[in-house]
């Protein structure tokens, strides 16, 4: 006999879920501490100055990065959460939909936004 497997689950596993939220953490650790050791070392923050930050194509890359990880790691604790306690079926379903739905908005929105890309999709 087959296992029964979630399909509203990131993975379908444990440890896999387990994973990814530790490593999502750690990429978003890494990036805030370098947010925050970048307004240390510039005490007068000016736009330029995020303009210049933000427009470094390894920052970009590293923000796309973050941003996954942060729409990965919010993923798997809502998910989390409403299997926990919300019971009913269809109920627990209809708010996965609505989270996926905002999270993929969030997502392309926010790389609209650091590529400049205007329009695409909003």
């Amino acid at each position: 006999m087959g296992s029964v497997r979630n399909i509203t689950s990131y993975s379908g596993n444990g440890l896999r879920d387990w994973l990814v939220q530790r490593v999502s953490a750690i990429i978003l650790a890494v990036y805030i501490l370098t947010l925050v050791a970048f307004m240390i070392c510039h005490q007068n923050l000016t736009y330029g100055d995020w303009s210049t930050l933000f427009s470094n194509l390894f920052f970009k890359i590293f923000t796309v990065i973050a941003l996954f990880s942060l729409i990965l790691h919010a993923w798997v604790g809502i998910w989390t959460v409403l299997t926990d306690y919300v019971k009913p079926t269809w109920l627990r379903g209809l708010i996965e939909i609505a989270v996926i739905i905002s999270l993929i908005g969030y997502f392309i929105w926010g790389v609209e936004i650091l590529w400049n890309i205007q329009g695409v999709l909003f």
